[in-house]
């Protein structure tokens, strides 16, 4: 048997991007035959919906309702919903999973960090690091920044994604021998109109988010959900962008 999990969700409470709210999702989710859901709201340095001139201690209360909201409808109804969050540098994301809310109190730091910096304390705490989306190519962002050796993983096929971007993720996990993941990229639940609803297979049942995480470093995603023919590299694919690849103290090594 197996269970299957978004990984990659917005409301909108904690995303300025996002449209809907927590709750509203929940149904949608159980009736598509999921398991459950991560929450991974944009944070600090991304396109957060909490006002950041708030203390600390107030911010992370705001910044996880998303995720309460929508954890107390999914025990209504028997979805798992799990916690985790989606920061961001200069235009490349990363999600978080494996930690919580109290973490999150204890390191106010957390907003200054680097790449590496994020990445030990992360690692250290028993999470992981997922690159989201690396290859999206949009007016926000101008240049693609990769750092292999400070994730764990790599989202090969995102439901916002342009197919090319995808193909462009998968073969990059391939060629660096990283795990790769799926997820929607939802901030509207309009998207499953659109069919564009993707997620990671899994072997055993999750209980907490460290079990997700624990799965990722492993390697023990036993298959994603993606629309058929995505995320297939066919070998003409290049990048829209320019590429600064980084090593594992987060310094560039090259630029292409």
């Amino acid at each position: 048997m197996s269970y299957l999990y978004e990984t990659h969700l917005h409301t909108a409470r904690g995303s300025a991007c996002g449209v809907s709210r927590g709750r509203d999702y929940v149904k949608r989710y159980r009736d598509a035959g999921f398991t459950g859901i991560i929450v991974t709201d944009h944070f600090y340095n991304g396109n957060t919906a909490i006002k950041r001139e708030l203390l600390w201690e107030e911010w992370v209360g705001r910044f996880c309702r998303g995720y309460e909201e929508t954890r107390a409808e999914g025990e209504k109804i028997g979805l798992d919903v799990f916690f985790g969050w989606e920061e961001t540098f200069k235009g490349d994301d990363y999600l978080i999973y494996g930690l919580d809310k109290n973490w999150l109190l204890a390191h106010p730091e957390a907003v200054f960090w680097s790449r590496k910096e994020q990445a030990d304390a992360v690692y250290a705490a028993g999470g992981c690091v997922v690159q989201a989306h690396p290859f999206r190519a949009v007016d926000y962002i101008k240049t693609i920044h990769l750092a292999p050796k400070l994730v764990d993983a790599v989202e090969i096929a995102n439901g916002c994604n342009a197919p090319e971007w995808d193909a462009l993720a998968s073969e990059y996990a391939r060629r660096f021998d990283l795990p790769a993941t799926a997820g929607s990229d939802i901030h509207n639940v309009e998207q499953f109109c659109g069919g564009n609803i993707f997620g990671v297979y899994l072997d055993k049942r999750l209980e907490t988010i460290k079990d997700y995480a624990a799965a990722v470093r492993s390697g023990a995603i036993a298959g994603l959900k993606i629309t058929p023919g995505r995320a297939v590299f066919h070998g003409d694919e290049r990048p829209a962008l320019p590429v600064d690849l980084r090593d594992e103290n987060d310094r560039g090594i090259r630029k292409s």
